[in-house]
């Protein structure tokens, strides 16, 4: 083993091309060994960092599915090199092409106590905002761990949407002259509604917050399977394409037990493109950042009969019919 903890972390990384922390070797600094980092990486696959101060260094496991919610489910946690402690205040973007390149975000920060450490046992108790409860780690073949939760989990785990209404846009004539600031889709019509996923279901919610049948949207019962164990709650519009209905899925709300409504609007879709949802009964609808026109010119051609332009910057406000969100109508071909 390496005498400097950091030795692998630096031999990972180029200082000058990397925006993470790359501290020089060195004497390391001395916390309380209390402090933990959950991160949201947006690497080749969408994941969780957990990242636990230990010994001058941030000791840490990718966790593909995030903590486990029950405890009867393990996860699997891959241990990873040491990272600095300035890394449990990282958020942004590493190049393509590096080591982890992609969108680090900070999906919890908080504190934790220590009941055991050992080459064979880590078992801590978190005391974060959206992670909280007694957790063990256990090693079982190479740098794959697993993590158990060892008490109830503190929520159930289907998402509550009772508090949340789509957020609308206003209308507006023409696209916004600031085009570099939104993105752009599509508008397909339809019914809006909110889709809820936990526990392997689906509940369908109305703009008005009135449950939907599944009854009478075939299909969509699938979409709760999607995604595994992860809950999440997803925005978007039930719409006919090529004579079939299809949930076209726009936005992302909640996701593993986090509200991601304060995210910006760029961030919350890149979330959302990652986790892949794409089926003959849903799709993720695309968007282009900063080219309204094009947007406008492929509508017009596909008859569609508006596009949308979200702030790349805004937040996601429940029921607010706001000027960061615009609806802009096709015009018609003179």
């Amino acid at each position: 083993m390496s005498a400097d903890k950091l030795d692998t972390y630096r031999r990972k990384r180029d200082a000058a091309r990397t925006p993470e922390p790359v501290p020089e070797p060195g004497p390391l600094p001395r916390g309380g060994d209390d402090t933990f980092v959950i991160q949201e990486h947006h690497a080749r696959r969408l994941h969780w960092d957990l990242r636990l101060e230990r010994g001058g260094v941030l000791v840490s496991w990718a966790i593909p599915k995030g903590l486990p919610a029950d405890p009867r489910t393990n996860h699997l946690a891959v241990h990873t090199e040491d990272h600095p402690l300035e890394y449990a205040t990282f958020e942004g973007e590493i190049a393509k092409g590096e080591y982890g390149g992609g969108l680090m975000l900070i999906w919890d920060r908080g504190t934790y106590e220590t009941e055991k450490w050992t080459g064979r046992e880590v078992k801590v108790v978190l005391h974060g905002s959206r992670a909280s409860g007694r957790f063990v780690l256990f090693p079982i073949e190479g740098k794959n761990w697993m993590i158990h939760r060892m008490d109830p989990p503190p929520e159930p785990a289907f998402p509550p949407v009772e508090d949340l209404r789509p957020m609308r846009p206003e209308e507006r004539k023409r696209l916004p002259r600031d085009e570099e600031a939104y993105g752009f889709e599509f508008d397909f019509g339809g019914r809006r509604a909110l889709a809820a996923l936990g526990d392997g279901r689906v509940r369908l919610f109305g703009e008005d917050g009135t449950e939907l049948s599944l009854d009478d949207h075939p299909g969509l019962d699938g979409l709760g399977r999607t995604l595994g164990e992860l809950p999440a709650v997803l925005d978007g519009q039930i719409t006919v394409l090529e004579g079939r209905p299809v949930y076209m899925i726009s936005d992302v709300l909640r996701l593993n037990g986090g509200d991601l409504s304060d995210r910006v609007y760029r961030d919350r879709r890149r979330t959302l493109d990652h986790l892949g949802l794409r089926a003959p009964q849903w799709q993720t609808t695309p968007w282009f950042p900063g080219d309204g026109r094009s947007v406008m010119k492929v509508a017009r051609k596909q008859g569609l009969a508006a596009v949308l332009a979200k702030r790349l910057d805004s937040p996601y406000l429940p029921g607010a019919r706001t000027p960061y969100w615009l609806r802009v109508p096709v015009p018609a071909e003179h």
